[in-house]
This record gives structure tokens, sequence and C-alpha cells, in this order.
């Protein structure tokens, strides 16, 4: 029960990733946990979902139940991604873990990508975690108390394919803002990691193979067998390393950007 002292703010926390993660920390004991996403009836059901799921738990028992919160928010917007969390910190009276887990993967390589398209990429996978820490991070040196984030990047830091230029980018500029972040609020007990997923099996996902790759149902199944441990990236797998890096078990650990994937970055055929 390491997160007995969690209130939490999670982007993209309707589905997949950031779901699995608002879950994990309930399981853990977190005390309040906020989402945000762009479907609204999406979002009331993860709601209802993430109320239910914590009352089930015999391990909370002896907590009070934990409060949830969802708020309808567009990231590309300024004022939504900043209000977000703004909100959170209202409605909880504060917040001291911040996932930002939302993300743009639409597809588009150097030559097929229009302007429109480029600068949604930079406004959801950069300028929004860029505007949630920013909201997150000045609410907590104004109280003067410590806290922790995590940013969802991707393997596509180290490159990526061909048609995810914009998306890649985005990715590589989080990376770097994150580590710009964790050393620029350190003496302040603020602690800014991240964690680069490989390919994952997610209901998102399905929808981007089947929207510009022509996948079926079994996608998933399909693109397992071609990796090296037969399977994609479980979103459930993910969230306890993730809630393991908003927790004050990881200690001092700041400014860590760890793969989590099964193809190693730098390995080539032997």
């Amino acid at each position: 029960m390491q997160h007995t002292d969690t209130r939490a703010a999670i982007t993209g926390g309707t589905q997949g990733l950031g779901f699995a993660v608002a879950q994990k920390l309930l399981l853990e004991g977190a005390q309040a946990v906020a989402i945000c996403g762009r479907n609204g009836k999406r979002g009331s059901r993860a709601v209802d979902e993430l109320r239910a799921y914590g009352i089930s738990l015999p391990e909370r028992v002896g907590l009070a139940p934990a409060e949830i919160y969802y708020l309808q928010a567009d990231l590309a917007d300024p004022a939504q991604a900043t209000g977000f969390v703004e909100k959170a910190i209202e409605k909880f009276g504060t917040v001291n873990a911040l996932v930002n887990n939302a993300g743009l993967p639409s597809r588009g390589g150097l030559l097929d990508t229009d302007i429109e398209t480029w600068d949604r990429h930079m406004a959801v996978n950069l300028r929004a975690p860029f505007l949630t820490m920013q909201a997150f991070v000045r609410n907590l040196k104004d109280r003067g108390k410590p806290g922790t984030i995590v940013n969802v990047l991707s393997m596509v830091v180290h490159c990526g394919q061909s048609y995810l230029t914009p998306y890649s980018t985005a990715k590589g500029g989080l990376a770097t803002l994150t580590r710009n972040v964790a050393n620029s609020f350190v003496k302040d007990k603020i602690r800014c990691n991240g964690v680069l997923t490989g390919w994952m099996e997610t209901a998102g996902e399905a929808e981007i193979q089947k929207r510009y790759h022509g996948a079926g149902d079994d996608w998933a199944e399909q693109a397992g067998k071609n990796l090296p441990m037969g399977q994609l990236v479980q979103p459930d797998q993910l969230a306890g390393l993730i809630s393991y890096m908003l927790s004050p078990q990881s200690g001092v650990m700041t400014g860590s950007l760890v793969d989590y994937d099964q193809v190693v970055a730098g390995a080539y055929p032997e």
C-alpha cells in the first residue's frame, strides 16, 4: 500500500495504459485519482468502473473510498491542458502525482505530413505535458511540497518508423523536457521520470492498426508472433513500473528515461 498519501492526475486515463495506472494506484491505496479524455461517454464509463473497482478491493478495507474525478478535455487546447491539473487540485485540495499519458499517434512521414498534423502532434504530445507539468510544479512549489511526475514516452524516441516523423519528434522533445524538469526542481524534491514504451496492446492501438494498416481483429496476436517474447506490451504490466516510479519506494530516482520493451535499442542482427 505505497500510495496511501497519493492524489494523482492522469491524462488519457479513460482507457488503455492510463486506466491501468489508475487501477494500480487504487489497488495500492491512492486517496484520489483524476483522469481526463476527449470522449465524455468513455470518461463516464471509466469513472464508474474505477469506483466499482476501488470498492471491490479487499486491500482497501479500512481506507476511505477513493475520490474519482473525470474532466472532459482536449489537450490540444492550452487552457484545457492547464485546466485539468488546476481543477484536479481544486477538487482534491492537492495533487502530488502526475502522469502524462495522453498522446496523438496518427501517422505521417516527412513528405506527407501537413502543417496542421505537425502542429497537433506538437500540441498534444509536447506542449500539453509542458503545461500540465507547469501547473503541477507551480502548485507544489507554492506550498513547499514534494511530488512526482511520470511522462509516458515511446521507443520511437530513439528514431521511429518513417511514418511516425511528427510523433517521434514530439516524443523526443518530451524526453529532453523530462530531464530538464527533473534537473530544474530536484532541490524542491519534485521528481520527474519517463518510460519509453514499446508496441503496446490497447483499444487505441487497435483503432490505429485498423485505420492505417488494414489490420484485422487478431492484429495483436499476429503481431506478437513476430516479437521475441510472443506478445505486445501489456498495460497492466507497465502500470506496475509507473506506480513504482510515482511512489516513495523509488526514492531519489529522477531524470531517468526507462526503455520498456523487448527490442533493445541499438542492437543489430548477429
